[in-house]
């Protein structure tokens, strides 16, 4: 039976932060587990093959119905594999803003404040501007410019600045709103996924082993203590022992299912499918929040825009040897190459609101192919009102979890969601963005509030940040407390986003990183 100090439960955004700060200095034997693969491939690795990602680098969930859609099922695209969510998400390297972790700390967060984070942020980070009072340079993530823009994205944030909306050179530095270009999760040209940047550099070193293709089936606990992971490897199931405890790290829809089918989480709920209640706790799976996007399609006849058509793919086959041999071209795309952030609501402490425009026309979260070539426009409620939940479906650990993120339950989130939809129309008919000629698809009248709202409940759904499931806070209710780990079960932590007591205003993966490498500290610490 295998014996390691710590074993880290996913590979991906946190885990792999968490598992390199733990393994960094030696002491520890540190074991890594994660249920795909290795996530090496040069889809993966290209940043425009994004469309053309390998079927095992995603979950590729679906939701329940909600009522706040009408009733339709959503898609919650996951990373499966080393580097999770990195390895499949759009690379945008966003924070949060200051505002979102001095509320943390306010809710009873000790030690999640701005001033607090901001070192971790600065310290994981190689920014190609160089190092700054907000920006690091050296660490093992790097973040750059994008190389080969569409002047379209240029366009739209062109035209939001004619509206006399600011502009912002950088989303992560003194103040969030306005527009402008996003910075990615890239270094020359290629993806650079929090497996790259922490668990790479540390191949060869004796104390990490990491193990792809491992199912948890659920964590041991044995007289108040996690002392090991019980795990399935191809047709064996086997215990991995952990002498100082166990880090779950598997997000907002593994981390809670894993503790559920550990014994931890709604009693009545486990009872239902037969498991054992080891803690009754009814924040697992709770306080489900994400980031309902609703999103607009052009048709734009330029050929720095993606599509199907012909000379689209011959474009798209030229740049993919030019990618090959320089690591540029319109293949270095994120797809999400500019955006937004704006405060809608007068009375908001932080902008409220944000956008992306997208290098393609998006539909059916991009799995559908179009000949045409355009654009997208998207705008997301930053700190929705609404809260959804993750359940178990089946004790079995093969089996899909149950999600319902519950979009647009709140009324407060769809009349926000209304007014930013307008100030995108708004956008999109303004110079220069205007004069390009681009058609709208499914053209409504925007200012009809019955039309809006049913063409938002038709089409909206996640832009992908889920978090929450797992919260943290100071109170007996929270699943973690402020050191991330669990008051009723000994050397257990948890340590990704769905430890989140609110949605950050923004992107999720560099604020998941952040916290997967703190846990490393936080039990680092605690072993010692």
């Amino acid at each position: 039976m295998d014996q390691f100090d710590v074993v880290v439960i996913g590979g991906g955004s946190a885990g792999s932060a968490a598992a390199a700060r733990l393994a960094a200095d030696g002491r520890l034997k540190v074991c890594l587990l994660e249920a795909g693969g290795a996530n090496t491939t040069m889809a993966v690795r290209t940043p425009g093959l994004l469309g053309f990602l390998p079927k095992g680098s995603n979950w590729a969930f679906d939701t329940e119905p909600m009522a706040g859609l009408g009733g339709r099922i959503g898609y919650q695209p996951r990373g499966r594999g080393m580097g999770g969510s990195s390895s499949i998400n759009g690379m945008v390297y966003i924070r949060g803003n200051q505002w979102d972790y001095d509320n943390w700390a306010a809710l009873g967060c000790t030690g999640w404040a701005w001033d607090d984070v901001l070192p971790v942020f600065r310290r994981q980070e190689d920014n190609q501007r160089g190092a700054s009072q907000f920006h690091g340079a050296g660490g093992p993530l790097h973040v750059s410019e994008l190389i080969s823009p569409s002047p379209v994205g240029q366009a739209f944030v062109d035209a939001a600045s004619r509206l006399q909306l600011p502009l912002n050179d950088d989303f992560n530095g003194a103040r969030q709103d306005g527009f402008g270009q996003y910075q990615v999760t890239q270094y020359k040209g290629e993806r650079w996924s929090a497996a790259r940047a922490f668990i790479d550099p540390l191949a060869g070193k004796g104390n990490l082993v990491v193990r792809t293709g491992a199912t948890v089936e659920r964590i041991v606990i044995e007289q108040g203590r996690a002392t090991g992971v019980a795990v399935r490897l191809g047709n064996r199931s086997e215990v991995i022992r952990a002498r100082g405890g166990v880090v779950l790290s598997a997000g907002a829809f593994g981390s809670p299912q894993i503790l559920m089918l550990s014994g931890i989480g709604p009693g009545a709920h486990l009872q239902e499918h037969g498991i054992d209640v080891v803690l009754d706790k009814p924040a697992v799976g709770a306080d489900l929040q994400d980031h309902c996007d609703y999103l607009v399609g052009y048709e734009l006849n330029d050929l720095s825009l993606f599509g199907g058509s012909l000379r689209g793919l011959m474009k798209v086959a030229a740049s993919f040897i030019e990618h090959r041999l320089k690591r540029t071209g319109m293949l270095t795309t994120n797809f999400a190459e500019s955006g937004g952030f704006v405060k809608i609501r007068p009375d908001a402490p932080a902008p409220d609101v944000q956008y992306h425009f997208i290098r393609a026309i998006i539909q059916n979260h991009g799995r559908d192919r179009l000949k045409e070539h355009g654009f997208s426009l998207h705008a997301c409620v930053l700190r929705p009102e609404s809260r959804g939940w993750v359940r178990l479906k089946s004790p079995d650990p093969l089996a899909a979890p149950a999600i319902n993120p519950n979009f647009l339950d709140d009324e407060r989130d769809m009349a926000l969601l209304r007014d930013a939809a307008r100030l995108m129309y708004r956008i999109a008919e303004t110079p220069p963005l205007s004069q390009l000629g681009a058609r709208e698809r499914n053209p409504i009248d925007y200012n009809d509030d019955q039309a809006l709202e049913a063409r938002i409940r038709e089409v909206s759904d996640t832009i992908y940040h889920p978090v929450g499931t797992c919260r943290m806070g100071s109170d007996s209710a929270a699943v973690v407390d402020p050191r991330l780990k669990s008051r009723e079960i000994e050397g257990l932590w948890v340590a990704d986003a769905s430890i989140m007591p609110r949605l950050v205003s923004g992107n999720t993966n560099a604020p998941s990183i952040m916290i997967g490498e703190r846990a490393g500290e936080f039990v680092a610490a605690a072993l010692q």
